[in-house]
């Protein structure tokens, strides 16, 4: 007997299967998941062409001998980068000595000695030195530190290792003092009471407890100042002074691996410009090792307890007498008192470098000078401010939504410890620690040949691949911190998951958006070794999208290479990026503590719910 097909036991139609496939939520998750693995294909593509382009060059050249030949001459067919890798070294564990030193007791000093009237303020302090542009640093290395090395030495030229290791210390400086900073915040409280509870001095149980106890933290900070030390570009062009040799004397000229790249690279053709790209690349293995010695870290990264810092505690160690810890710490004593002395020469520094600009620029700044028509004999500023907006305009309108889908992927849908996520964090961080003139080399290659050469568009979208990190972390920062009681309470009303995150997380995680935004204007606003070859340089006014253009800091980098006759623009270019540097860190500052103010109140509020229902019900069970 055949059985009687019903509408229970009936296999589903193909048209069933697919609606079944196509719902609003399976396509939404897919949406995301593409967002997210973008930073994968990013890193991919820019390994890719840039070895795509190097492979002639280390063909003709000789692999072997384009690393490790000692000449380096173009119109002699010698392409030898061994001083100039040599050179990177060098200046790159000078600066992360000197600055890893400064940024750790910097940090300690925030979080244990700074008094808190002067607390938030000092910090924003820290992070404006994080936003001043590379080119302002190297303006005023090169105005104000330069003759002092020259004084002091007695020779007629101030360039070199010396000068730049002290300029890119205290730019790698804010970078490792707020990743420490956060590393020492996040060292549980019981540490610091029970050190002290034991006898432990507070100098003591700083030192000797709660810095060990951050020790991962601390090294993945370092990490990440290694890689911005490496591939800082435009600092170290204007201050190294551009000779090939072996860093054998530290004040005369020389060339790292990026100055080399930003001083050859516009006026080259065929082979050096092969060359030059090569270059990058090697410079791209180097920041690939990094990021996974940095990768390797955090993956190992423990609060507490190893063989460097501290040891298991064993029976026969145990003594029934209790040592008095007070009798010594003298050690401890005088690390207090150099916190102190290190803050102070940072505040020093950061008031030195924005009162100078300022003193030297703002006299400069006129209607003329900032809105007047600009021409390539009499430039103004008017080309930058238009260039400006377009490229930030463009960069946030595909970055934000490629950012914030990567990130509601992260948070929102993914397993927690899954290989595939701990991939993306990888290539994430990967694509964070890209300096910029690998950004530039890769947006030459890719986007400027799209585009027909050099244009705002070939910029925006090469700014797009290095603010997208920026807009992923902060944004899922903030969703991380949004209460899973608010989407449990969305999803029990009857709200599918993605009504719930547009509806009620997004909105929650609000503050931590417009952080990433104003952060992405930030580093938009001060770049400058990645636009010169994808956005261009020019002095004139941008007609379309695919003319070139320069921002404020491209600007001030072309005048400062043109002569005395534009230095005076070039003063008021650093005035005003200074200005806004300023203005941006004012107005997170104030979106910090509205948005911790509406935070405060809001808990205030429930609180006070609680306790009234709490009161109620005393109230009924009495009556």
């Amino acid at each position: 007997m055949a059985e009687i097909t019903t509408k229970e036991n009936a296999k589903p139609s193909f048209r069933e299967y697919i609606a079944a496939a196509f719902t609003k939520e399976n396509i939404a998750k897919v949406v995301f998941i593409a967002f997210a693995a973008f930073s994968i294909l990013a890193v991919f593509a820019i390994i890719f062409f840039m070895l795509a382009e190097s492979v002639p060059a280390f063909r003709e050249i000789g692999f072997f001998k384009f690393l490790f030949g000692s000449e380096w001459n173009p119109d002699a067919g010698s392409y030898g980068i061994l001083p100039m890798i040599l050179t990177s070294i060098v200046l790159t564990v000078l600066s992360v000595a000197i600055g890893s030193v400064l940024a750790v007791f910097t940090a300690i000093f925030i979080v244990y000695y700074c008094p808190k009237k002067i607390k938030k303020i000092y910090t924003q302090m820290v992070n404006l030195l994080a936003g001043i542009p590379s080119i302002v640093y190297a303006y005023f290395g090169f105005e104000m530190i330069k003759p002092i090395i020259e004084d002091l030495s007695g020779r007629t030229f101030g360039y070199g290792i010396l000068l730049s290791t002290i300029i890119l210390s205290i730019m790698i400086l804010p970078t490792i003092a707020s990743i420490t900073k956060n590393s020492l915040e996040s060292v549980p409280a019981q540490y610091y009471e029970g050190s002290l509870a034991l006898g432990n001095t507070k100098n003591q149980t700083v030192f000797k407890v709660m810095v060990p106890a951050a020790k991962n933290g601390i090294l993945a900070a370092i990490i990440l100042g290694i890689g911005r030390a490496v591939g800082e570009t435009m600092a170290v062009q204007f201050l190294l002074g551009g000779s090939v040799t072996y860093p054998i004397d530290f004040i005369m000229p020389i060339s790292s691996l990026t100055s080399k790249i930003a001083q050859e690279f516009g006026e080259s053709s065929g082979l050096q410009r092969q060359a030059l790209i090569a270059i990058g690349f090697v410079l791209l293995i180097f920041i690939l090792i990094i990021n996974l010695a940095l990768w390797m870290v955090k993956r190992n990264n423990a609060v507490a307890g190893n063989s460097v810092f501290t040891r298991k505690i064993k029976e026969s160690d145990i003594e029934h007498t209790a040592p008095n810890y007070k009798r010594t710490g003298t050690l401890q004593d005088a690390l207090r008192i150099v916190s102190y002395v290190i803050a102070a020469l940072v505040a020093v520094a950061l008031l030195s470098i924005v009162v100078y600009v300022l003193v030297i620029g703002l006299p400069e700044i006129s209607a003329e000078n900032l809105f007047g028509r600009s021409t390539n004999s009499h430039p103004t500023l008017a080309p930058a401010f238009a260039t400006t907006v377009y490229l930030i305009l463009i960069a946030l309108a595909v970055a934000l939504p490629l950012g914030i889908g990567a990130a509601i992927y992260l948070n929102e849908y993914s397993k927690r410890g899954s290989k595939l996520v701990n991939t993306l964090r990888l290539f994430i961080d990967t694509l964070a620690g890209v300096p910029s003139i690998l950004f530039g080399l890769f947006g030459y290659i890719f986007f400027a040949k799209l585009f027909g050469g050099a244009c705002i568009l070939a910029g925006a979208f090469t700014l797009v691949l290095m603010i997208l990190p920026t807009i992923i972390r902060s944004t899922e920062q903030s969703l991380s911190e949004v209460p899973d009681s608010m989407r449990e309470a969305s999803l029990a009303l009857g709200a599918g998951k993605v009504r719930t995150i547009f509806m009620v997380v997004l909105p929650q995680a609000l503050p931590g958006i417009i952080t990433a935004i104003i952060l992405s204007i930030g580093r938009i606003v001060g770049e400058s070794a990645a636009l010169i070859y994808t956005a261009g340089s020019n002095f004139l006014m941008p007609t379309s999208l695919l003319d070139s253009g320069s921002t404020f800091a491209v600007f001030m980098f072309q005048l400062q290479s043109e002569g005395l006759d534009t230095k005076y623009l070039a003063h008021a270019a650093g005035a005003v990026l200074i200005i806004i540097v300023l203005l941006l860190n004012i107005i997170i500052m104030l979106l910090e503590n509205y948005f911790n103010d509406k935070a405060a109140n809001k808990k205030g509020a429930i609180a006070k719910l609680i306790d009234k229902l709490r009161r109620k019900e005393v109230k009924d069970a009495e009556n």
